[in-house]
């Protein structure tokens, strides 16, 4: 599978298209200006806390405070809040935490204010962006993302990616991890990583032991409410976690932005660095890749599929129900031919269904109503069938099997808020809404344009573009009834060509000069 980045950058947002042979299944969109990403790290201050919830909110210095669950805490809490009380008061404890006396472990069932206090000062990070009205998300249980490794500060244990299924690859990886693992920190060793020589995740973790000393420096003269370390940006994120052989391009239309991909690049897999191109066509980015008019397809309430049938996208304040339609593909059919299309479709739909879920990063639960299948081996096929397509989903997901009303159901991770694409165009007829001019004026309405031009303008030559409709009704007559256009011509003493243009709506029209160059009414 061929995976390929469009990037296209504006003054104000850098928005990314991944697509697997050329087709688009994500796009992310980041401001310029964004703050509070998910890995973002902040010294905030707790504002109040909630015994009902057994949570806290904290100021991080979005508009909405952060919300903090005891859940969230980590059973080192105690031993990073003695770090920021040692750090922030002069005393600076050895960064490297080798040296570092570790607090005992809360207990799982505790209350948050056994551990948290109003007005205390505590480090957390971003676990999910800020969504509709509601703030960030933040969790204390820090830890910082590398290719191959994520480093976890205050722990001890080493554990492998879960995707790597070989027994003897995951004994190999833990006895490197273990090997090389700084004392103090913990390691997860990710799926990346799979085949990788030690050499490689040594770097890897040195590099995130360097920015755990940086961000342990800025927390020592640092005031709540403070970004002590931020994460990549977007681009950068989605590079580190997919870059692999099968990238065959990542096409860009900023030097600039091309030059850091590169510069990136070249720190985490440098025979790779060629496949950055950067784009100069005339046409946007998105239009030449054909990324524009995928985007309009897969956008919206209706989704069409190559087949006929299509899917019904709607969204509620609790869920995301996807109804999935054959289009008549079965109409008139015996019972067995149904079954047998039905089957079809649905495995086609569980495709464009684990496509929609990334490429519209909806998260919550996702309800699927597939057409219904009697026959119990359908049902498990089109159940492996949609596992299947999830695996190549980054967010975490757990799918149900099909229930006995044929729905499946689907929890898939929110971290960030959906990605909402309009596709429909506001009617430039009505400018949206939904009333035009009485069209029994518009002949009237031209007239006076074009006496305008003749007479204050001056101009003896003119053309005349309308919509066809209009054009047939301006342009016919005979010899004992001439047509409005002839009536015009001698009366103003003009020469008008008029022509019609299947692009203009019904009430649209415009005058050019004898350069064909339009005039500004």
């Amino acid at each position: 599978m061929n995976n390929e980045l469009v990037i296209s950058s504006t003054p104000d947002e850098v928005t990314i298209a991944l697509l697997e042979d050329k087709h688009i299944v994500e796009l992310n969109s980041e401001k310029k200006d964004q703050r509070f990403q998910v890995g973002d790290i902040y010294l905030g201050r707790v504002k109040k806390l909630i015994p009902g919830l057994n949570a806290a909110f904290v100021d991080v210095g979005h508009e909405k405070d952060a919300f903090l669950h005891y859940l969230d805490l980590g059973p080192q809490v105690d031993s990073l809040l003695k770090l920021i009380k040692l750090s922030t008061s002069g005393k600076n404890p050895d960064p490297l935490l080798a040296s570092f006396q570790l607090e005992k472990d809360i207990d799982k069932g505790g209350k948050i204010n056994n551990v948290l206090s109003p007005n205390q000062w505590v480090m957390v990070q971003v676990a999910k962006e800020p969504i509709s009205s509601k703030g960030p998300r933040i969790t204390s249980e820090l830890s910082l993302a590398g290719r191959f490794v994520v480093l976890v500060p205050f722990s001890d244990m080493v554990s492998i990616s879960q995707k790597i299924k070989s027994a003897e690859e995951r004994q190999r990886l833990k006895r490197l991890a273990m090997s090389i693992k700084p004392k103090g920190f913990g390691l997860i060793v990710r799926t990346v990583a799979d085949g990788k020589k030690v050499a490689e995740l040594d770097k890897d973790i040195q590099d995130l032991v360097s920015k755990w000393k940086s961000a342990f420096e800025m927390l020592q003269t640092a005031k709540p409410p403070q970004k002590i370390l931020g994460e990549l940006n977007r681009t950068s994120t989605i590079l580190r976690d997919l870059l692999n052989p099968n990238f065959n391009a990542i096409h860009v239309n900023d030097a600039g932005l091309a030059e850091e991909i590169k510069s990136y690049i070249s720190g985490i897999a440098p025979e790779q660095t060629e496949i950055v191109k950067l784009y100069k066509g005339k046409l946007p980015i998105f239009e030449n890749f054909g990324i524009e008019k995928q985007i309009k397809s897969s956008f919206g309430k209706t989704v069409t599929m190559s087949n006929g049938a299509y899917l019904i996208v709607e969204h509620t304040e609790a869920m995301h129900v996807i109804d999935v339609n054959s289009g008549g593909r079965t109409k008139g059919a015996d019972d067995s031919t149904q079954e047998a299309n039905a089957l079809q479709v649905n495995l086609d739909a569980a495709t464009e269904v684990a496509r929609q879920l990334r490429l519209r990063d909806m998260g919550g639960i996702i309800v699927i109503d597939f057409i219904d299948m009697h026959n119990p081996q359908n049902r498990k096929m089109l159940f492996d069938k949609l596992k299947n397509e999830m695996k190549r989903d980054r967010a975490k997901h757990t799918i149900l099997p099909p229930s006995k009303f044929g729905l499946i159901q689907i929890t898939r991770q929110r971290v960030r808020p959906e990605t909402n694409i309009t596709t429909a165009e506001k009617c430039p007829a009505c400018d949206g809404t939904g009333e035009i001019k009485a069209s029994v004026l518009i002949v009237d309405e031209i007239e006076n344009n074009l006496r305008y031009f003749v007479q204050e303008q001056n101009e003896k030559e003119l053309h005349l573009a309308i919509h066809p409709y209009l054009e047939a009704y301006l342009v016919k007559g005979n010899f004992f009834n001439p047509s409005v256009v002839a009536k015009w011509k001698k009366k103003f003493k003009v020469k008008l060509k008029v022509t019609a243009n299947t692009n203009y709506h019904m009430m649209e029209y415009h005058f050019f000069n004898k350069t064909e160059e339009e005039i500004k009414i």
